[in-house]
């Protein structure tokens, strides 16, 4: 306890002297919260979440609307878009005009945020189309109406654009909050909605919470190599995790995480490309970080919210995630939200909400966020906030990265100082960790060694023999990776975990095929 105590004050003392980030720039005055007058649970929400955030009671909108996941355009725009705008301007929340091309669109509005309630449709269905109508294959997004409902009410107060394809966002890219980028047509949407009812109240409390201390923990990436554009968002965080001090396991093999992978400590998570929800998070042992950041790129991630083994998104959400994003429909690749983008603005200090649309290029589209918008996971990056017995080794992680921002090689001295003086299994993995992302082999093994012996944990030992396994595999040294993996089986036993060495040791040596029928043999059963 004395130990802790004065680590503590050690962390306080060298991040006095940081300048902390800035004071959330989204007003709640400039937040509207949308609920389905037709479930009661959806107003539940509403008010808890306009209690957690200040939100004035009067910028609460009920409509009454279908209570189905998917409804058509035509129920979009009677149950949804045309109310709500009527609500905008009976409020005098906003002013229209024409730009004189047959656009009307608001020139001032209040309301910069707009988050919808579970209960709120999620889907429109796509119109059909003419008997013999042609897709233009140099225009793919042509003739395709189908959306998300937050995406189009991202832009719901324009009238007179086309409903089929896509139409730009003009906060992609952006790199102030939206109180100052003068974009008085469009609002950040994002849903509270999960799975199950308990889950939405959970990701509510955890967003204000977390915001108290600061999200602090390790980041997990499975990069695919599934399309290079989509590989290289996922290299882009690891990239910038480097300097954050935040350590950071990889995956570059072609499978994703293997099944009940031990994923311990997990505030980030970035992966893609499964169908439905896999790997790690089929372990029914595992949980996020509070107030994780949870992601997997999937063209139908949220295709659906209602079932927590299917798809991905809602099934983060059930596994402890505090946010994720998600599509409803085939997005394409190049009109998803940019990971590189969004990770980089969340460290940077934004709002959810914020992160996810500066990173998503168009909106009337598929996308959808999911989670608190208000919520800053790295508001507390600098040092600052509440500081708990848990966070102190990325704390000081963190603390180092920052103390020599400009010379890496004393940060790595200084850190292997500080594992071997606390025996710190998060420290000695981080070094590692950083060896490995150097391509210095020989020095990461040792240091996944030392945090083997550090750490307390049967699956935190477990993940330091999976990283010891992969050097190996990823060298190609296939009698090595199946002796360290079938020792690997004899060590953990029928730990849920060590499921995950089997996966591998089938793909790295894969059992042999089941001898062929016999045709000559003769059959055993009875004939009547």
């Amino acid at each position: 306890m004395i130990f802790v105590m004065r680590t503590f004050a050690l962390i306080w003392l060298l991040f006095a002297g940081i300048p902390q980030i800035a004071e959330a720039a989204i007003s709640p005055q400039s937040v509207a919260v949308l609920y389905n007058s037709a479930a009661p649970e959806s107003r539940k929400l509403a008010e808890l979440y306009r209690d957690s955030r200040g939100i004035p009671a009067e910028n609460l909108i009920a409509l009454d609307m279908p209570t189905a996941a998917d409804i058509s355009r035509d129920d979009y725009d009677q149950w949804i878009r045309k109310p709500l705008r009527k609500e905008f301007q009976s409020r005098s929340w906003w002013k229209l005009k024409a730009d004189g091309g047959g656009v009307t669109l608001p020139s001032v509005n209040r309301i910069q945020v707009l988050v919808t309630m579970r209960g709120v449709p999620l889907r429109i269905r796509p119109v059909s189309k003419p008997a013999g109508a042609v897709a233009d294959p140099k225009n793919p997004m042509a003739g395709h109406d189908e959306a998300s409902v937050d995406s189009e009410l991202a832009m719901f107060g324009v009238e007179g654009l086309s409903m089929d394809g896509v139409v730009a966002n003009k906060y992609y890219k952006a790199d102030k909050s939206i109180a100052e980028a003068n974009l008085p047509f469009l609002v950040l949407t994002a849903r509270i909605d999960a799975p199950s009812y308990s889950t939405c109240e959970r990701i509510i409390r955890d967003a204000v919470e977390v915001e108290k201390t600061g999200l602090w923990g390790g980041a997990y990436v499975d990069i695919a190599n599934k399309f290079p554009q989509g590989d290289q968002w996922l290299e882009s965080v690891v990239k910038a995790n480097g300097p954050a001090g935040i350590p950071t396991v990889v995956d570059r093999f072609n499978d994703t995480l293997p099944k009940n992978y031990p994923m311990t400590d997990a505030a980030l998570y970035y992966g893609w490309y499964d169908w439905n929800v896999s790997g790690p998070f089929l372990n029914s042992r595992f949980q996020f970080k509070k107030g994780a950041v949870a992601i997997h790129l999937h063209s139908f991630s949220a295709e659906q919210l209602t079932d927590g083994t299917k798809n991905w998104s809602g099934a983060l959400l059930e596994k402890g995630a505090a946010v994720t994003i998600g599509n409803v429909y085939e997005p394409y690749l190049h009109l998803t939200h940019d990971f590189s983008i969004l990770h980089q603005r969340l460290l940077d200090g934004y709002s959810w909400g914020e992160a996810c649309w500066m990173a998503m290029p168009v909106t009337s589209w598929q996308g959808v966020v999911l989670g608190d918008p208000l919520y800053r996971p790295f508001l507390h990056f600098d040092g600052s906030g509440t500081r708990q017995n848990d966070d102190i080794d990325f704390r000081a992680l963190r603390l180092a990265s920052i103390q020599w921002k400009l010379d890496p090689f004393e940060r790595q001295i200084q850190l292997k100082k500080a594992s071997e003086r606390t025996h710190s299994g998060v420290l000695a993995e981080a070094v590692g960790l950083n060896f490995l992302q150097q391509g210095d082999h020989v020095q990461a093994a040792q240091w996944f060694r030392t945090a083997k012996g550090d750490y307390a944990k049967s699956e935190e030992k477990l993940r330091q023999d999976f990283h010891l396994i992969a050097i190996d595999r990823a060298a190609n040294r296939k009698d090595l990776t199946v002796q360290g993996l079938r020792d690997a089986q004899l060590r953990y036993g029928a730990m849920p975990e060590a499921e995950g060495l089997k996966v591998w040791l089938d793909i790295v040596s894969p059992p042999p095929p089941p001898p062929p029928a016999d045709p000559g043999k003769a059959s055993t059963v009875k004939k009547p």
